[in-house]
């Protein structure tokens, strides 16, 4: 069995984390309710058709879940697609892929704080939001540096009370629809006659896909994993399957309770639903469940995935050492985690009031990082070990190539520009 110790390195980390654990972080980090905060921008963007933006997403995320699966049992060490660039391409790419993921992991924090902080300015207009970004910020580092295992229970209790929320509001509409509430069940969420083009959904796409980054997160877990090299794999597998489920689920649910969606106001559109579903006090607390997934346990999530790519990267001379330095009792690479925090309070205050370009620099970075992904797969099996499972190592990551650089061509031109940057 492949272990760190194979490439040369010391096991510094604690393995703690079994398959559930890594699949509850990698659905804290992806948020099942993560639709909630979106929906009204999907929804304009997909004509209504929602449930098919995020089913397309899906489809794709699992190829790319699958490359990650070959390559993370071949290469059991942190640093996600930096660490598989780079041993099954060339160190150089993989440099600039982990500068690519990069672009995503340290953004996303950013993005996740700023996002849950305006809400809150809605909730408590008293509070202004750089406040909201610095007490998120704290909790998150504090959590964070107490190490993997505390992180994983704070993950489980918030992942409790996500699941709960969406229970209720999955029930709520269901009963709401049978009453006769919205347009019925139909298929028109999935395929609309009316609106449907190919490059209209791929462009809706290109956003929803925005909700399942965060599964590849589990990959920077490979040298906590107790249960082995292949329990990475299983862990991103399982998570897709599941959180795709769920976001199809519910946005189906809001979309039959409310098939107008030109009605909808894309800011607050599911909170919209959620009032029409359960009266305001569901309203609220689907508000209230997205700030507290969104600014605490996805940017966890988060904060702890780049901490360890930057540890990983040091690790091998591409940035400095001290940045690989782990905590003597808590086993955690500290010294990234605190960098990370300090880059995300100083993005989140900066970008307060300009969420989109935030959004589409994290979109840039994850997909450019994902193409290096598929093209890893393809050249370390087929070229350098001469595999014949052509199925396995040719097919699947040029498919999963091909779908994820459609999504990269429907960015607006702002990403290139400050991506390539």
């Amino acid at each position: 069995m492949a272990e760190s110790t194979n490439f040369g390195y010391k096991q510094e980390l604690k393995r703690t984390l079994s398959v559930r654990d890594m699949v509850i972080y990698g659905m804290i980090f992806m948020v099942p309710i993560a639709p909630f905060g979106i929906y009204g921008q999907v929804a304009s963007q997909a004509k209504g058709m929602v449930p098919l933006a995020y089913l397309i997403g899906m489809i794709a995320m699992v190829f790319t879940a699958l490359s990650y699966k070959q390559l993370s049992e071949e290469f059991p060490v942190a640093g996600s697609v930096y660490s598989y660039a780079q041993r099954g391409i060339h160190p150089i790419i993989g440099f600039f892929a982990g500068w690519a993921m990069l672009l995503d992991y340290v953004l996303v924090p950013s993005l996740l704080y700023v996002v849950a902080a305006v809400a809150l300015t809605g909730i408590v207009p008293v509070v202004p939001a750089w406040v909201w970004i610095i007490i998120f910020v704290l909790f998150n580092t504090v959590v964070n540096i107490m190490g993997i295992e505390f992180t994983a229970k704070a993950n489980f209790v918030i992942l409790a009370f996500e699941l709960v929320v969406l229970i209720i509001f999955i029930s709520l509409g269901i009963i709401a629809i049978v009453n006769g509430l919205g347009g019925g069940f139909t298929l028109k969420p999935f395929y609309d006659p009316h609106y449907f083009s190919m490059k209209l959904v791929m462009g809706s796409v290109s956003l929803a896909v925005l909700s399942f980054l965060g599964f590849d997160g589990i990959s920077t877990l490979a040298e906590e994993a107790k249960d082995g090299p292949k329990s990475v794999g299983k862990a991103c597998l399982w998570a897709l399957f599941v959180i795709g489920t769920l976001f199809m689920l519910q946005t189906y649910i809001a979309a039959s309770v409310w098939p107008h969606f030109q009605s909808l106001d894309p800011n607050n559109a599911f909170y919209q639903i959620a009032q029409a579903v359960g009266g305001v006090f569901l309203s609220k607390v689907a508000m209230i469940s997205t700030v507290i997934s969104w600014g605490i346990a996805n940017a966890l999530a988060a904060q702890a995935a780049v901490a360890r790519i930057l540890y990983s990267m040091s690790r091998d001379g591409f940035l400095p050492k001290a940045l690989a330095k782990v905590h003597p009792v808590r086993k955690t690479p500290y010294v990234s985690t605190f960098v990370i925090a300090i880059i995300s309070l100083l993005v989140g205050l900066g970008f307060q009031n300009d969420i989109a370009n935030l959004s589409t620099m994290v979109n840039f970075g994850a997909m450019t990082a994902f193409l290096v992904l598929h093209l890893s797969v393809i050249n370390h099996f087929i070229f350098r070990k001469k595999s014949k499972a052509y199925f396995k190592h040719l097919v699947l990551p040029l498919v999963g190539f091909v779908i994820i650089f459609y999504v990269w061509l429907s960015f607006q031109s702002l990403a290139y520009i400050v991506g390539g940057t």
